[in-house]
C-alpha cells in the first residue's frame, strides 16, 4: 500500500480477495489516526521515560507460536510433493507424534503458499501422464458486420509441449468439452490427468482443498478414462506449461490478425500448431516437439469407441404430483423427492433424474 499499489495488484500478488486488502487498509488509517492522538509524557513523566509508541503500527505482532512450527522442514517437504493439508496432518500424526488440530496444520500450510517461501520446481512428466489446459484471448472476428474477440481454449502435453488451440465465442461447459474431446482426436489418445484452472465452465466450486467439478465435466472424464485435477485457486504456476503456451500464442500467432470467421480463426490455428509451433525446440531437452511428440503418442490412453454423448442439463423442482418438467415433458420420481431439487440431464434418447 505504502508503494501505492492497487488493491487489485495487491489481492492477485498475495492470493487474497481485494475486498481483505480494502479492509486491512481502512484497520491501518484507523490504527494511525489513533496512534497519533497519543500523547507521550503521560503522568508527568517525560518523553524520554515514557512507553514508546510506533505510528502506523495498527497490527499486533504475533505473539502465539504455531504448533506446527516444530515441523515446518516436514509439512515443506510434503508441499513440495503436492500433498494437500489433510494428508500432511495425518502424516504428522502418525508418524511425528503431532498433538494439534487440522485447522491448525490448514492455516499454516495456507500461511507458507501464500507467502511464497516455497521454492518454485520445474517439473517434468512422464509422458502420456500429463495435459494442461487454459483459456486465452483470441484475435478480432468480423463477422456481418460485428467485430468479437473469441477465446481460445489451449490444450498442451506436458512432456512433448505438443498442443492443441481451438476458438469459442463463450467459455461454456459444452464448448470446454467439446474442445477437450478435439483435442484427444488430434492428439489420437488420452493423457491419464488433466490439469486446468479453476474455470467456471469446469469447476463449480473452487476450493483450496476439495474442488467441486461440473457433474457433465465428471462424466465427460469417466467416458475418455481421464482424471481431471483442478489448479488451486491464486496458483497459475501449478499448470505454467500452458501458461507459458498462451503467451507464445497470442505473441507469435494472434498479434495483428484479424479473421472474417470463428472457422477461418480456428483453420489457421491448426496450421500454426502444425507448421510453427510443432517444429520448434523444446525449451527443457533441446529436442523439437514433434520429434518428442512421436515418443509420447505411444504412451496415450486409446479413444473409446463412441464419442462423449453431448446432453443438456439443469436443476428442477420436483411438482407435489412427483413429476419433473423437461422440455414440455413430465417425469417421474420417487414420492421422497416432492418439493426437492434435482439435477436433471437428457438428450435425444434418454433423461436422467440425479439426487446430487
Amino acid at each position: 500500500l505504502e508503494r501505492g499499489w492497487s488493491y487489485r495488484r495487491i489481492a492477485k500478488e498475495l492470493g487474497v480477495h481485494r475486498q481483505t486488502v480494502g479492509r486491512y487498509d481502512r484497520l491501518r488509517k484507523e490504527g494511525q489516526s489513533k496512534s497519533s492522538k497519543l500523547t507521550l509524557g503521560m503522568s508527568g513523566e517525560s518523553p524520554s521515560k515514557s512507553s514508546k509508541v510506533t505510528l502506523g503500527s495498527s497490527f499486533p505482532s504475533r505473539t502465539t507460536r504455531s504448533l506446527c512450527e516444530p515441523y515446518r522442514k516436514v509439512i515443506e517437504e510434503e508441499l513440495e510433493q503436492g500433498l494437500t493439508a489433510q494428508r500432511i496432518y495425518q502424516d504428522l500424526r502418525e508418524e511425528q507424534g503431532f498433538q494439534g488440530s487440522y485447522s491448525s496444520v490448514k492455516r499454516y500450510v495456507r500461511r507458507i503458499v501464500k507467502s511464497g517461501s516455497l521454492p518454485y520446481r520445474r517439473i517434468e512428466t512422464a509422458p502420456g501422464k500429463e495435459a494442461q489446459v487454459d483459456f486465452g484471448r483470441g484475435a478480432c472476428t468480423v463477422e456481418d458486420g460485428r467485430r468479437r474477440r473469441p477465446w481460445v481454449l489451449r490444450v498442451t502435453l506436458s512432456n512433448s509441449r505438443k498442443s492443441y488451440s481451438e476458438a469459442v465465442y463463450r467459455q461454456s461447459t459444452d464448448n470446454f468439452i467439446r474442445v477437450l474431446e478435439n483435442a484427444f482426436r488430434h492428439f489420437g489418445g488420452v493423457p491419464e490427468t488433466i490439469v486446468i484452472d479453476n474455470l467456471k465452465a469446469a469447476v463449480k466450486k473452487a476450493d483450496w482443498f476439495d474442488p467441486e467439478l461440473n457433474p457433465k465435466v465428471v462424466e465427460f472424464a469417466r467416458h475418455y478414462g481421464t482424471v481431471i485435477l483442478p489448479t488451486k485457486p491464486y496458483t497459475p504456476r501449478h499448470k505454467g506449461k500452458v501458461e507459458r503456451g498462451i503467451r507464445y500464442l497470442k505473441d507469435n500467432a494472434l498479434k495483428g490478425r484479424e479473421f472474417s470467421s470463428l472457422r477461418e480463426h480456428n483453420e489457421f490455428l491448426l496450421r500454426w500448431e502444425s507448421n510453427v509451433a510443432d517444429t520448434r525446440i523444446h525449451g527443457t531437452v533441446r529436442r523439437q516437439v514433434r520429434e518428442m511428440f512421436e515418443e509420447e503418442r505411444k504412451h496415450l490412453k486409446p479413444l473409446p469407441v463412441e464419442a462423449f454423448p453431448f446432453s443438456h442439463e439443469g436443476r428442477r423442482r420436483v411438482h407435489r404430483d412427483g413429476h419433473v418438467e423437461v422440455e414440455g415433458a413430465y417425469y417421474s420420481v420417487p414420492v421422497e423427492y416432492l418439493g426437492r431439487q434435482v439435477w436433471v440431464r437428457w438428450d435425444s434418447r434418454l433423461v436422467r433424474v440425479l439426487n446430487h
